[in-house]
């Protein structure tokens, strides 16, 4: 390694060092050499230098391990200004009053008068233009922050560079976080450090196999490039697959890079365990409550979840704050506000240390609390005009509502609640798109006997809603006639009504409308007898509507509609409108209305596709693609049924395998492929089965087709009629959905 220069010598103005005539002269500074490959950053380290060119001190924060050190390193020697870059180690510092000791140590520079070693550095960098890169300070931040400061304002050529866990907190300062490796660059980082240790290895020599287990590899390990190096090491006796096999004890596996790597970076415990050590009591006792949350999490959550036994709820605000400093939490912006996430690595940590304290179990039952909660309350907030914000919410707090969901229905005493838990958030899985994951958590709960009636019945009618909508017919009329036949005989009124329903739907997608007519009239008087008004009420309504269109009772179903649209208008709810909407416009179309029919299914898409309601979309995309058809765009038709085609198996069984609802399928196909041919309507279809599911959509509601409908019939004002949003009415008296 090259000697390091004192910050004294290589200036123009001092004696030139002794050398070698026609030798470069010599850089000031003591960076040390790269001993590895510098991988990715390119980004970062772009945004580090623009950084250093304006401000005076830049600080590089981040969780340990993160690559901190490396980064602020490489920026230094990219900027080097003409005194250097000089690296201030303070790791292994333990005392505050050695900071200027290490500092003047690192500059070399040696006084041997009785002033204090502040002054002489103060006096011999006043007049040098240098920069100072100070590592590791998190420990000592007070007096390496006033240090500084003071540095900063006597010596107006110098700039600093520091990397830490945290920041130092002093006026002028701008932070630059460090994230982990995105997972390409991580796994180019394995692939690197993998082929020292296994030379030739490379990503591109592995079969898919194990290129994808290194891919998951340095996803688990959220991509920190400290736990990616330590995982590479592991070749040497391991498969990537065998590595993830074994990452649930990462503690224990991830060990030992080397001697040339900081102590605190020997393990991926010593790492995490250094910022743990920094902590105060109460920060411990926070990062190991937070460990139960998975995924992002928001303040009013862990509020609620983490507080008390020594953790005021007054206090819980301060003691966050200080671990997003400390770079244990990542702060970001979502759809629903500001969130916290901590890597999968910490809160592993975490976890340890609150199992360690025989806490695990308590604060998992305040996290499902808290979720049961909220779960609750949107269930009940899902029919007022609050309806896409709760869709959006839910959305959010998956994570962690899944995580509720596990703990309650791997617990025998918690069975009820995750019974109740996976009903209540019917409106999840039916209403935002989610029937696939809902089916999972229904049936996993209805196998358990949690011991409470009313818990079970609401699951299994929820199991039937969503099992009718995928089409899987036998496990639907299963589930609901066990719910109607436990219900008629606890006189459970609420759950009677809802099995009814569900057998009306199941009774329509199986074509018989004349027992689905008569199923959901009776689930409809239930409802108006017991005071029931919700979002699944409405939908009844909806779905008689259909059953009397396709008997040809048109009129009947369009004031069925036409009252369901006018109670949304009231209540503010738009996911039942958008399929009253559906039935109107089959209804204007069946009538020989194109121009009303096609607005009325357009907004219905739009709605649908807000709230990421599948079987919504794909029912309306059906209908657009005959209007198309009909309006004599053949090709365009055919480019919609594609996007039908890619849509439903996302869904289940396409149409319900029901003649009635897949007559517009057939009209439809039957007329695109005599404009077509064959072959033609084929590639058509195929050219539909490639779009995203955003793009089909855009398509579908006109907004990539051009000049396509330039000039056809429109009615005044072009566009469909906004809805008035009034405000939501109460809760029904007998509790809304809730009591299902």
């Amino acid at each position: 390694m090259r000697r390091p220069q004192h910050p004294d010598r290589g200036r123009n103005d001092s004696a030139a060092a002794p050398g070698t005539p026609g030798d470069p002269p010599a850089v000031p500074g003591n960076l040390p050499a790269e001993l590895t490959a510098f991988v990715g950053r390119s980004a970062e380290l772009a945004r580090l230098t623009e950084a250093l060119a304006s401000a005076r001190l830049v600080t590089v924060t981040g969780v340990g391990g993160v690559g901190k050190s490396r980064l602020a390193v490489r920026a230094a020697a990219a900027v080097r200004p003409p005194d250097g870059a000089w690296l201030v180690e303070l790791a292994s510092v333990r005392d505050a009053t050695l900071v200027e000791h290490a500092v003047a140590s690192a500059l070399e520079l040696t006084d041997h008068t009785s002033r204090a070693p502040r002054q002489v550095l103060l006096d011999r960098l006043a007049g040098r233009e240098l920069l100072l890169v100070v590592d590791g300070f998190e420990h000592l931040v007070d007096a390496a922050a006033s240090f500084v400061r003071e540095l900063l304002l006597r010596c107006p050529g110098l700039k600093v560079l520091a990397a830490g866990r945290r920041p130092l907190g002093t006026l002028g300062e701008h932070v630059v976080p460090l994230a982990p490796l995105p997972e390409a660059e991580a796994a180019e980082l394995f692939a690197d450090r993998a082929a020292a240790c296994l030379p030739g290895f490379s990503l591109d020599s592995l079969d898919g196999a194990a290129r994808a287990d290194v891919l998951e590899l340095c996803r688990r390990l959220d991509g920190i490039p400290l736990a990616v190096e330590l995982a590479a090491g592991r070749l040497r006796a391991l498969s990537p697959g065998q590595l993830l096999a074994r990452l649930d004890d990462r503690f224990r596996l991830l060990r030992g890079p080397g001697r040339d790597a900081p102590s605190r970076h020997h393990t991926l415990r010593t790492a995490i365990g250094w910022s743990h050590e920094l902590c105060t009591a109460q920060e411990r006792l926070l990062w190991a409550r937070l460990s139960v949350f998975s995924g992002p999490f928001d303040l009013e959550a862990v509020e609620y979840v983490c507080s008390g036994a020594g953790l005021h709820a007054d206090d819980v605000l301060d003691v966050l704050d200080e671990l997003l400093a400390q770079s244990v939490l990542a702060r970001e912006e979502s759809p629903t506000g500001v969130r916290f996430r901590m890597l999968d690595t910490v809160r592993a940590y975490g976890a340890d240390w609150l199992a360690a304290m025989g806490d695990t179990d308590r604060m998992r039952r305040r996290h499902r609390d808290w979720y049961m909660g909220l779960a609750t309350w949107c269930e009940l907030d899902w029919f007022s005009p609050r309806q896409e914000a709760v869709a959006t919410l839910v959305e959010c707090e998956l994570p962690n509502l899944r995580a509720a969901l596990e703990f309650c229905l791997t617990d025998p005493e918690e069975t009820h609640l995750g019974q109740y838990l996976a009903g209540t958030l019917w409106f999840c899985w039916v209403g935002c798109g989610r029937l696939a994951e809902g089916r999972h958590w229904l049936d996993r709960a209805v196998e358990l006997d949690g011991g409470h009636e009313d818990s079970r019945l609401k699951a299994l009618w929820v199991l039937g809603y969503v099992a009718i909508l995928q089409g899987d017919t036998v496990p639907a009329l299963s589930a609901l006639q066990e719910c109607q036949d436990t219900a008629e005989r606890s006189g459970s009124a609420v759950a009677a009504a809802y099995a009814t329903h569900r057998m009306g739907c199941l009774a329509l997608v199986s074509d018989d409308m004349p027992r689905a007519e008569r199923l959901l009239r009776s689930a409809l008087e239930a409802y108006r007898r017991i005071g029931e008004l919700n979002s699944n009420v409405l939908m009844g309504q909806v779905e008689l509507a259909m059953a009397l269109a396709f008997q040809g009772s048109l009129g009947d179903a369009v004031e069925l509609c036409e009252d369901v649209r006018r109670i949304c208008e009231d209540h503010g709810e738009r996911w039942t409108l958008a399929y009253a909407l559906y039935v109107l416009g089959y209804a204007a179309w069946t009538r020989g209305e194109p121009v009303r029919a096609r607005e009325l299914v357009t907004e219905c898409l739009a709605l649908d596709h807000t709230f990421h309601d599948l079987l919504g979309t794909v029912l309306a995309v059906e209908l657009l693609a005959l209007f198309t058809v009909s309006e004599g765009d053949a090709a365009e038709a055919a480019v919609l049924q594609g996007v039908a085609a890619r849509i439903w198996p996302s869904v289940g069984l396409p149409l319900f395998g029901s003649e009635y609802f897949g007559a517009p399928h057939a009209l439809c196909e039957a007329k695109a492929r005599e404009g077509l041919g064959d072959a033609r309507y084929e590639a058509c279809v195929r050219s539909g089965e490639a779009l995203t599911t955003d793009a089909a959509v855009a398509r579908a509601l006109g907004r990539d087709r051009g000049a396509a409908l330039e000039g056809r019939q429109r009615r005044p004002g072009g566009t469909p009629a906004s809805y008035a949003r009034k405000p939501a009415a109460s809760p029904a008296p007998k509790g809304g959905e809730t009591t299902g």
